[in-house]
Formats: structure tokens, sequence, C-alpha cells
């Protein structure tokens, strides 16, 4: 199969190249910098220079590749580290969400490709009430906090538009947290960095339910959805979703740091903001079970405590 796959040189998608070549596929993958279309060459993909929110660009650069499967991996999070304010941090994210899978859509159609996969995210868009661990048939957060509003708008647009797309089998995976190889929870992340200085604090009761999954697990998914699956919204992340008071001093302990501070939430809104302590005391984790059902997907780091083991390890 032929996969095009835009935003190659991410995170995800230097991961994700290598499994899909294993598989047999044939990549052709964008970046926005020239400077980055050697690497995808060595990768052994097939590079494109392309702007994703360049309309034209992407209808010429998707037609001339006549892909059977166009894999949608366009962020701009790097260097991104504060969540004091998601909807400035994420502004163009967000356009890439909206108008970069616009673009991509309708080239797809334009050029007869059949399977559409795009990245969506379960970290904190659910409902702050309910069942602690959701599912995709549960809601969405009808009234996220108000920093949070536009990119939850932006999820729903890329969930919405992929799913419903006419003439298009089309899959929106819902990731959990990345951590591992390139990622911001790597042993050289921002993350990681930020709780080994004990930046990185437990506020208010800790009771905010995170779902996480390895980077290359979430690779391994994506190839998955690719392949087979029927259209609609997967939950790509790990079997044991838990509140940050857990799982935040066993990083601390794999990262050789000392255990996290704990701040009150009234001061937690004072230094990191509203969004960041919803996601510290309330947001909800996600259940992986029709991942792992329909798409036969069965993550290898089960669960972040066996992610976690490794980055002590390195």
């Amino acid at each position: 199969m032929k996969v095009f796959l835009a935003g190659a040189t991410g995170a995800l998608g230097r991961r994700l190249i290598p499994v899909l070549l294993e598989r047999g596929h044939t990549v052709i993958g964008t970046t926005r910098s020239p400077k980055k279309a050697s690497a995808l060459s060595q990768a052994g993909a097939e590079p494109v220079v392309l702007d994703a929110l360049d309309h034209d660009a992407v209808m010429r650069a998707v037609v001339q590749a006549e892909p059977d499967a166009i894999i949608h991996q366009l962020t701009a999070l790097s260097g991104l580290t504060s969540l004091r304010n998601p909807d400035k941090g994420f502004a163009m994210t967000n356009r890439l969400r909206t108008e970069g899978t616009d673009h991509l859509l309708e080239a797809a159609r334009a050029a007869g490709a059949r399977r559409f996969v795009a990245q969506s995210y379960a970290g904190w868009p659910y409902a702050r009430d309910g069942a602690r661990v959701k599912t995709e048939a549960d809601a969405l957060d009808p009234h996220p906090v108000a920093a949070m509003r536009r990119t939850l708008d932006a999820i729903r647009h890329v969930e919405e538009a992929v799913t419903t797309a006419e003439g298009i089998e089309g899959l929106a995976l819902r990731y959990g947290g990345f951590y591992g190889p390139g990622t911001s929870l790597d042993t050289r992340g921002d993350h990681l960095a930020l709780v080994r200085k004990r930046r990185f604090p437990v506020i208010g009761d800790g009771q905010g339910v995170w779902s996480f999954v390895h980077i290359d697990d979430a690779a391994a998914a994506t190839a998955n959805a690719v392949e087979r699956g029927a259209p609609g919204v997967y939950n790509v992340v790990d079997d044991e979703p838990a509140p940050v008071a857990t799982w935040l001093p066993e990083l601390a302990k794999a990262a050789g740091a000392k255990p996290p501070r704990h701040l009150p939430a009234w001061f937690g809104r004072l230094v990191a903001g509203e969004p960041t302590v919803a996601m510290m005391t309330e947001i909800r984790g996600a259940s992986n079970g029709k991942a792992k059902q329909e798409l036969g997907w069965q993550p290898r780091h089960a669960t972040w405590r066996e992610g976690f083991a490794e980055l002590q390890a390195a």
C-alpha cells in the first residue's frame, strides 16, 4: 500500500516510518523543513517539503503521490512546556487540525485515497464527571476550561470531518500522553527535565486520571489502523489509566529525582493556571478495549510502569 504520511518528522511520524516499511508499505513523508528532507530519505521514505496550510500545495502533492491511504500526524508542539493557556500554545496545531485536515481530505478524494487515519487526543477532552475511565461512546467535555475551548473545538473538528468524510474510510486515533524516544517524556525530554528539577508538582488532590501510551505502541496502533478497523474513533492508550498522585512520583523515581512537590489547588491556579489544575484534579482516563478488539492492537508496554522503568534503565 502507498501511504502519504503528513507530519513524518514529528515524534510519532519518525517512529511510524520504519513500522510501515517493515510491513511492506511505500511511504511518502512530508516535512515543513527542507533541512529534514534528507533524514526522511535516509529513513526510507520519499520526502515532500510541504506547508499543510497551503491548499494548492497539498492538492498537488497528494494527487501526484496517488496514495492508497493518508495518515495525518500534523502538529506544531515542539518546545511546549506550559499549559497555562493551551489555546495559545496549540494555536498552530489547531489550524493544522482544522484547515490542514480539510485540505488533506479534499486532496484524498481528488487522489482516490480510500483510507484516512488522523491524530486526535484522549488526554483531557472527555467530560470531567461520571466514570473515571471513559470509552469512545462517552461524551467529550461540554464545558471545557475557557483557555482550552478552541483546542477542544479543533479536536472535535478533526474527528467529525474524518469519520464522516464521504467515500473515505476515516479513523481518528485518540492517543494518550506520549512518552519514550523523541517525546517530551524521554530521557532528554523537556517535561522529564522539569520533573528532575522538581518543577512538575502534584497539584491539589492529584486525582486527575491520565492515560499514557509509549510512542512505539502508538506507531504500531497507527499502522494497524491503516490496514484494518471500521471507520470511527479509537482510544490508543495503555492498560492502566492512573491518577497524577500515583504516576508522577513513580516518574520522578524513574528519572532519579526527588519526589514531586505538592501544591494546594488555589496556589496551583496562581502559578500554573486553571487548565493545569483541571488536568491535575479532574480529567478522566480512557479505555483501550475498542482498539484492542477492532484494530487487533496490543501495546507492548502494557502500562506506563513498564515504560517508566525503561527510562530509569536508560
